[in-house]
């Protein structure tokens, strides 16, 4: 229950920080007046290609809610209990927010998940790290037929179901390539990962993730995502 509380929070943390984005945006909106000097250049979209052109708020929009055609929210680290993100960058299309909460109809997630917070779910001493060629290599001590071996696994990294995989394409365990290849198959499940990315509002579905120095970097999207409670 505790993770479920931290969550709730965290999702609502987020929510808030899109609703005051957007009440100052207003407010700004309302106080000021049109300049009528030198037109400024148009500010940069959020992510490239995902702004909305001559966007429109939605047909039936309630005199109580607000609508954002695009909201955008950067975070240098983003934690919740048990899962930690790096340079994370939301960008929300189509946002309405009002009596019944904050909903993205399409929300963008670019973020970082560090190699530790995927090695802590192996065991500790688990170590994960990039490896030449775009793989990644899990360095850890596994029991297999009645012994501890220590194991070094390189494999590739893909979005599957949702979730991030890791399969092993080698296995060495330190000995003649005879015997790695003959336990291989035992321990291969012992380091193949399937982590599923935490701390983010639910709807939003893994579609590619690539390594990197300090981690996996993971693009998730979803549509009609809420954003608070």
């Amino acid at each position: 229950m505790e993770w479920t509380r931290a969550k709730d929070w965290l999702i609502g943390a987020v929510g808030m920080v899109l609703v005051l984005g957007a009440a100052t945006a207003i407010t700004w909106w309302v106080v000021s007046d049109p300049s009528t000097g030198v037109e400024a250049a148009p500010a940069p979209s959020p992510t490239a290609g995902e702004r909305v052109p001559e966007a429109k708020p939605p047909a039936g929009l309630g005199t109580d809610e607000v609508w954002l055609a695009d909201v955008a929210l950067d975070a240098g680290t983003l934690a919740a209990a048990g899962s930690v993100l790096h340079d994370v960058r939301a960008v929300g299309q189509d946002v309405v927010t009002g009596p019944d909460g904050m909903v993205a109809q399409r929300l963008t997630v670019d973020a970082t998940v560090p190699f530790e917070v995927v090695a802590g779910k192996l065991g500790d001493g688990t170590v994960v790290r990039a490896a030449e060629g775009g793989q990644v290599m899990v360095v850890r001590t596994v029991e297999a037929l009645g012994r501890q071996l220590a194991v070094t696994a390189t494999g590739t990294v893909e979005a599957d179901a949702g979730r991030l995989v890791v399969e092993p394409r080698s296995i060495d365990l330190g000995g003649p390539g005879i015997v790695s290849d003959a336990v291989g198959a035992v321990v291969n499940r012992l380091v193949t990962i399937e982590h599923d990315i935490e701390g983010l509002p639910e709807g939003l579905v893994l579609q590619d993730v690539a390594v990197q120095e300090d981690g996996f970097r993971a693009r998730l999207s979803g549509e009609d995502v809420k954003l608070g409670p």
